[in-house]
């Protein structure tokens, strides 16, 4: 079981847009650079994330701008818009349980019910945490590492 990586780089995309927006233009290639990803997969990324409603993306002298404030994007906003769960659901049951094992035959029934518990608690706990909170500790860790280099 894992989350895909466009997760974080999302929330990584998210939280360069707000950090360099005063003083760099935010590209695909600068965001490339910063997430140490191919740029094509940034720019999938990028493309969920506008297609979510959660950046805005122009050419030219603003580049990349959030669409909406960072108070008001979850993790869970993240989650879902870069699609990195399958519909299914967050686990993957093994494909042939033993229908003559008497475990293989009942497996399903004893934990489909949990797995979906534990992923809509995740779930849940996803959509208390604001991308601002990110963003504030992401600054907080900046300037704690900029203090200790002086």
């Amino acid at each position: 079981m894992q989350i895909s990586s466009k997760f974080t780089i999302a929330v990584h995309i998210i939280a360069a847009i707000d950090y360099f927006k005063d003083s760099y233009t935010v590209t695909s290639g600068f965001l490339a650079g910063s997430v140490g990803a191919n740029p094509v997969i940034v720019r999938g990324v990028m493309g969920e994330l506008k297609e979510a409603g959660i950046i805005s993306v122009s050419q030219g002298k603003s580049g990349m701008t959030l669409a909406k404030p960072l108070a008001e994007i979850s993790l869970y906003d993240v989650y879902a818009a870069t699609g990195c769960v399958e519909a299914a659901g967050l686990f993957r049951f093994h494909e042939n349980p033993n229908a003559e094992c008497p475990v293989g035959r009942n497996i399903h029934k004893v934990m489909d019910n949990r797995l979906s518990a534990i992923q809509a608690a995740m779930e849940d706990a996803m959509k208390q945490m604001p991308l601002s909170d990110v963003v504030a500790d992401a600054r907080r860790a900046i300037a704690q590492e900029a203090d200790a280099t002086r």
